[in-house]
């Protein structure tokens, strides 16, 4: 099992900050060691105020972006430009001010791009493979984000839902979402444990519970989040509120100091 981290800040705020600075260091990195890195982006509020902050730190162009292709784990079936899909989010917080080209942004298909769900995911599994080395079905990622819900949900895979137990898809849909809307696509979690690191971004006392029983390993089937687990590196990113019920001795308290753009353990 790879190595799991908890990252605790004071707030929302502190929490989005910190972890852009540390998302422009990664990918720093990540571009002094290769070619190109693929990034799996998430939707939900604090999904988007991480990307808001990463447009406004101070060393944002200090990354080369034209290297950079962003996925993302999952999507509301809804039309293209609609408020509520996780790319119209990130396009806004983050990528149209980087002026990326079409091809960096491999965003999932919208409502009336194919005739159906399941055709739309099948045409996301097959962006995929293009991208991917000889004899994969997916390019590596180098970092996956991803929001938890309170019921222990990631991306689209919802507790006691087949799309959580499958092991063999890339890409499925979802057409009974406990929580609107209803029809969604989804990375299965055999590919999103792939991703050589995954960061884990949680904020609020809702959320206390789901990570609660993340770290405490509960089943994967009902608590997806607990099946979690990137190759290199799983780190929790949460604040005070989120990390409530889990014990002090797992945690790695934080200090953000935005003027010096410091962290201090």
């Amino acid at each position: 099992m790879t190595e799991r981290r908890v990252r605790v800040y004071d707030d929302k705020a502190e929490l989005a900050a910190a972890v852009a600075m540390r998302f422009i260091k990664r990918m720093r990195e990540t571009l002094d060691e290769k070619d190109h890195a693929h990034v799996v982006l998430t939707g939900g509020s604090m999904g988007e105020n991480v990307l808001t902050a990463v447009r406004e730190d101070k060393d944002v162009d200090k990354v080369d972006w034209s290297r950079i292709t962003f996925w993302w784990g999952d999507e509301r079936y809804l039309p293209s430009g609609d408020p509520e899909r996780n790319e119209t989010q990130s396009r806004r917080a983050l990528l149209d001010a980087l002026e990326l080209s079409p091809g960096q942004v491999k965003a999932f298909p919208a409502v009336g791009e194919h005739a159906t769900i399941e055709e739309a995911a099948a045409s996301y599994a097959a962006d995929l493979a293009a991208a991917a080395p000889e004899g994969a079905r997916t390019p590596v990622f180098d970092l996956t984000f991803l929001g938890v819900g309170p019921d222990g949900h990631v991306a689209s895979l919802f507790p006691d839902h087949d799309a959580v137990r499958d092991t063999e898809s890339v890409v499925l849909p979802e057409t009974d979402s406990p929580k609107p809307p209803p029809e969604r696509l989804t990375l299965t979690l055999p590919v999103i444990n792939a991703s050589e690191r995954v960061w884990l971004v949680m904020a609020g006392p809702d959320k206390a519970g789901a990570l609660g029983l993340a770290l405490a390993d509960a089943n994967p089937n009902d608590v997806p989040v607990a099946g979690v687990q990137g190759r290199k590196r799983t780190v929790f990113f949460v604040d005070r509120e989120a990390a409530a019920e889990v014990p002090d001795n797992l945690l790695i308290h934080e200090r953000f100091w935005t003027a010096a753009h410091d962290v201090q353990s």
